[in-house]
């Protein structure tokens, strides 16, 4: 885990991969809760029976389930104390380039590749890339932008 406690070296940073956080494994259960939040119940993630006709052999993550844990992949690899409060801004590019399989394992590396200066704060672009266990490619890469607030 690495804590920012200042802005400056929070700028420091830029060009720098903080770390992987802790394997997360993405049960059946998982991927029905999100089907089940979302309304997205496709068979390939939620019919097992179907799905073991399919491409994959089973059923696989949604591809915004993977991205719905850029957030606690983040918290756990970074945090910023020097600031108030973190609002989550937006995205940049996103790519799923491999299907998490349901029982996999996933992590996430965490690389600051930008902060700008706001009004109240700073801006942090941070890389956020999703593996599987044993996988060759990543699942997802995705660009996070977070604006944290002094």
């Amino acid at each position: 885990m690495t804590d920012f406690t200042d802005f400056d070296t929070l700028r420091a940073a830029v060009g720098t991969e903080l770390g992987t956080s802790d394997w997360l494994i993405i049960d059946q259960e998982r991927i029905d809760r999100f089907a089940d939040a979302t309304g997205d119940h496709q068979w390939i993630h939620v019919d097992p029976e179907r799905a073991a006709q399919g491409p994959y052999g089973r059923t696989i993550a949604h591809g915004f389930l993977t991205l719905s844990l850029l957030a606690p992949i983040g918290q756990e690899v970074m945090t910023v104390s020097c600031a108030r409060m973190a609002i989550n801004y937006g995205l940049g590019k996103v790519r799923f380039i491999n299907p998490v399989l349901v029982d996999s394992r996933i992590r996430g590396t965490v690389a600051i590749t930008g902060v700008t200066d706001i009004t109240g704060g700073v801006q942090v672009e941070r890389t956020i890339t999703i593996t599987a266990e044993d996988a060759t490619k990543p699942a997802c890469v995705a660009e996070s932008l977070v604006r944290y607030l002094e």
